[in-house]
């Protein structure tokens, strides 16, 4: 599942690819943005805040948001994608296929203000603009909401997916129905937010345990039924909102 580590991976994956060449191929598969062309035009930024993406080129911005399946993938210009239907954007210099398959969001924005889209957010927990103390202000403005749906809120910090959202509550020991008003130490709270991703921004093989084994990865997202691997109770789910929701009922108050 994209959360704000994946993005921040794929913008180093698009700017080693991409950066300082000239497109000669842009082959925008949305019909709003059918017609754009940007082919001749030298990329010349890839950046990533929060969940979102941005390919600048020209007086263009390229502007993509995984959502729960989209991924971008790079490929020698010899072995072009086979993903067929499911790409949504190519882009190609002399030696490079880089295409973007089955993005939640994707558009062409003037890039004098792509980052209108972006000015709701929180401080991204991978960004230069990273402020812990607004981000606790942020957390703790309403008192009295659910604490996975204040993680979960962009406007709070950039960057927590479900995966994270659930991890995080572990760690500290809260149910993710846990008020806000009952952490604690919510400087610590955004501060573990902040250390989950940046230990995983390198690596596709996210892991908050620090095992890479796979299996090993996770404390309790994905794992219902499963003994938690602190005291060996089964860890339980929640399937029934927006979100699925997993927890210790033991390790967690």
């Amino acid at each position: 599942m994209p959360e704000g580590d994946t993005v921040w991976h794929t913008a180093v994956l698009l700017r080693d690819a991409l950066a300082g060449k000239t497109l000669t191929r842009c082959d925008v598969r949305v019909p709003r943005y059918a017609t754009v062309d940007l082919a001749g035009q030298v990329v010349d930024e890839v950046l990533s805040r929060g969940k979102h993406l941005f390919i600048r080129a020209g007086g263009a911005s390229i502007h993509s948001h995984l959502k729960m399946e989209g991924s971008w993938k790079v490929n020698p210009l010899s072995k072009p994608s086979r993903a067929g239907h499911r790409i949504r954007i190519i882009l190609e210099t002399a030696d490079i296929q880089a295409v973007g398959i089955d993005l939640g969001v994707l558009e062409v924005l003037d890039r004098a203000q792509d980052s209108d889209v972006v000015a709701h957010l929180g401080p991204d927990l991978l960004g230069a603009d990273w402020d812990p103390q607004v981000a606790v202000r942020n957390l703790t403005a309403e008192p009295h909401r659910r604490l996975s749906d204040a993680l979960l809120d962009q406007r709070v910090m950039a960057g927590v997916g479900n995966v994270y959202c659930n991890e995080l509550c572990f760690v500290t020991a809260y149910l993710p129905t846990t008020p806000v008003s009952r952490v604690k130490d919510p400087l610590r709270m955004v501060q573990r937010a902040r250390d989950m991703l940046w230990l995983n921004r390198s690596r596709w093989n996210r892991t908050t345990t620090g095992d890479t084994r796979r299996g090993n990865q996770l404390w309790v997202y994905g794992r219902a039924g499963e003994p938690c691997r602190r005291c060996a109770t089964p860890i339980e789910v929640d399937r029934g909102g927006e979100r699925v929701s997993y927890w210790c009922p033991v390790c967690q108050t």
